[in-house]
């Protein structure tokens, strides 16, 4: 997957969106997570899910950030 720019709905900005980096698919002992990736943004790597109904991505840049 080449890493893309989208919008989503950022979680500290209380659900506003805002421009993020979608990298790659999230993983778990090498099996992806359905509708779950690995973004950034503003420099801060995070967990966010697409949303299949209305196909918007969400952000946790709090609680789902990723510490490498």
């Amino acid at each position: 997957m080449k890493p893309f720019k989208t919008r989503a709905h950022i979680y500290s900005l209380n659900g506003k969106t805002d421009e993020i980096t979608v990298l790659r698919p999230n993983e778990v002992s090498g099996h992806e997570i359905p509708n779950s990736y690995i973004v950034e943004y503003k420099g801060i790597r995070c967990t966010a899910f697409l949303n299949p109904c209305n196909f918007q991505y969400y952000a946790d840049d709090i609680y789902g950030r990723i510490y490498e």
